[in-house]
C-alpha cells in the first residue's frame, strides 16, 4: 500500500494563512476561513480587503506598504507567529499567493481560496472557463491582449481601474475589432454588482467602478490585424529599416530555436525585433531580451513590441558582447546575420548552460566565415537557405533570388 503520510490542513507548522475574500466580505467566508482570520495575530492585505474582513479581525491589521514590497519582508519577519493574508478571490490566480510562495514554503501555508473574478465572470455569462482566454491587465500594458484577438474567441481580462474598459475598447476599435461585444462586470459577488454590454466602437466615455473585469466576444472586420499563432507574421507587420529577419527565414529560425514554455531568449543584434517578438508570441510564458546597439533601432524595436502584443520584451541598448554582462541566463540565443565579431559568439557560447541552443544566421561573407570556423571547432548543424520570389520580368514573371542565408545551429554539450 502506498504511504498516506502527509500534513493535514490546519496542522501545526502552518503559521501563514492566505484567505481569499470576495466582495461579499466576511459573510461569504467558510467557517475555516473565518476562524483563520479571527485567530491571526497579524492580518495583512489591501485596505479594501481589510475593510471587507474588518468584523473578523481581532489581531493587528496591516495594510500593504506603498510601494508594494514583493520581498514580503514584514511577513517573513513574523515566521512562526499566527499571520493571515487577505487577498482577492483565488490568491494563486494572478494574485499575491504566487509572490508569497517565493518566500514561504507551501508546507508552512494554509490557503483557503474564494472564487476568482474569472470564475465569477464566466458563471454570470454562462461561458465555459476552460474555453476562454484569461489575462490580467492590472498594472500592465493593455497591448498584452493583442495576441488573443482572434475572431470568434472569448476573453476575460482583469483591469486596473475604472478607465480599463475604455482603454480595452479603444484598442479593439483601433485594431479592427470595433464590432466586438464587451461585457463590463463590476464588483462581482458584492451588493454593488452590476454588468453592462457595449460594442467596442460605441463605448464612448462611459465610466465604471474601479473594480471590474471585461469579457470580450471577439469580432473582426476585414482589415483587422489578427496576429497568427506562428512565426509567420508578415514583414509589413514590423516597422523596420531593412534590418529584419524575413518571414520565411524567421519561421526556419524559430524552428531551429525550438522554443519551450517558460524559456529565455537572447536576441543579439535584434534590429526590428522580429525573432524576439515571434519567440514571445509562441506562448505567454516566454521571455526574451533584445540587444541592439543602434539607438534608433532600439526605439523602433520598443514600438514593435507594443504594437505586436509583447510589451514585456526587455530591450538592452548597447554593443555586444559588452552589453551581455549581467543579463539573466538564456536558454537559447539568436545572433543576427550582419555581424562578424567572433567575440559575440564566444560570449554567447559561454553564457549558455548545457543543453542551451545557439542559432546564428549569416548574410555576409565575413559572418559566414565566423560560422564556418565555429562549425569546424564545435560541430553542430550548418544549413544554407536560399529563397526565390516570383517577380515581374518585362511583361512576364520570373524568380528573383533573395540573399542566401547560412545558418549554424549548435546545442551546448
Amino acid at each position: 500500500m502506498p504511504s498516506r503520510e502527509g500534513t493535514a490542513p490546519g496542522a501545526t507548522g502552518k503559521w501563514l494563512a492566505i484567505v481569499g475574500i470576495g466582495e461579499d466580505g466576511a459573510e461569504g467566508l467558510s467557517p475555516v476561513a473565518r476562524q483563520l482570520v479571527a485567530k491571526a495575530e497579524f492580518v495583512f492585505g489591501g485596505r479594501r480587503h481589510l475593510d471587507l474582513g474588518r468584523e473578523l479581525i481581532c489581531g493587528e491589521a496591516r495594510p500593504w506598504p506603498v510601494p508594494f514590497d514583493s520581498a514580503m519582508t514584514d511577513i517573513v519577519r513574523l515566521r512562526g507567529r499566527r499571520v493571515c493574508v487577505l487577498a482577492s478571490g483565488d490568491p494563486f490566480h494572478f494574485g499575491v499567493g504566487a509572490t508569497l510562495a517565493r518566500h514561504v514554503d507551501a508546507d508552512e501555508m494554509q490557503v483557503v481560496p474564494a472564487p476568482s473574478a474569472f470564475s465569477l465572470a464566466a458563471s454570470r455569462l454562462g461561458w465555459a472557463l476552460q474555453e476562454v482566454e484569461t489575462v490580467s491587465l492590472h498594472g500592465r500594458p493593455v497591448e498584452l491582449i493583442l495576441p488573443l484577438l482572434h475572431p470568434g474567441r472569448r476573453i476575460i481580462a482583469l483591469t486596473s481601474d475604472g478607465d480599463g474598459p475604455k482603454a480595452v475598447a479603444a484598442l479593439l476599435a483601433r485594431e479592427g475589432f470595433g464590432t466586438s461585444r464587451i461585457h463590463v462586470l463590476e464588483a462581482l459577488g458584492g451588493r454593488r454588482e452590476w454588468s453592462g454590454t457595449f460594442l467596442a466602437e460605441a463605448m464612448g466615455d462611459a465610466s465604471f467602478n474601479p473594480l471590474n473585469v471585461v469579457a470580450i466576444e471577439v469580432s473582426a472586420s476585414e482589415d483587422a490585424r489578427v496576429l497568427p499563432l506562428s512565426a509567420s507574421l508578415p514583414d509589413a507587420a514590423f516597422e523596420h529599416d531593412g534590418q529584419i529577419t524575413k518571414r520565411e527565414i524567421r519561421a526556419l529560425t524559430l524552428s531551429a530555436l525550438a522554443p519551450r514554455r517558460g524559456e529565455m531568449l537572447w536576441d543579439i543584434g535584434a534590429g526590428s525585433g522580429s525573432i524576439a517578438i515571434a519567440w514571445m508570441l509562441a506562448h505567454s510564458s516566454m521571455r526574451a531580451i533584445a540587444v541592439e546597439a543602434v539607438p534608433e533601432r532600439a526605439e523602433r524595436l520598443c514600438r514593435n513590441s507594443r504594437a505586436l502584443g509583447v510589451p514585456d520584451l526587455r530591450i538592452v541598448e548597447g554593443m555586444a558582447p559588452a552589453a551581455l554582462g549581467g543579463l539573466p541566463a538564456p536558454d537559447a540565443i539568436f545572433i543576427g546575420g550582419g555581424g562578424s565579431d567572433a567575440g559575440v559568439a564566444d560570449a554567447a557560447i559561454a553564457a549558455l548552460d548545457p543543453g542551451g541552443r545557439l542559432i546564428a544566421n549569416a548574410v555576409t561573407l565575413e559572418m559566414e566565415a565566423v560560422l564556418l570556423r565555429l562549425h569546424a571547432r564545435l560541430g553542430g548543424d550548418l544549413t544554407r537557405i536560399a529563397l526565390s520570389r516570383a517577380a515581374p520580368i518585362g511583361g512576364m514573371t520570373g524568380w528573383r533570388p533573395a540573399i542566401p542565408v547560412t545558418q549554424w545551429r549548435w546545442v551546448k554539450p
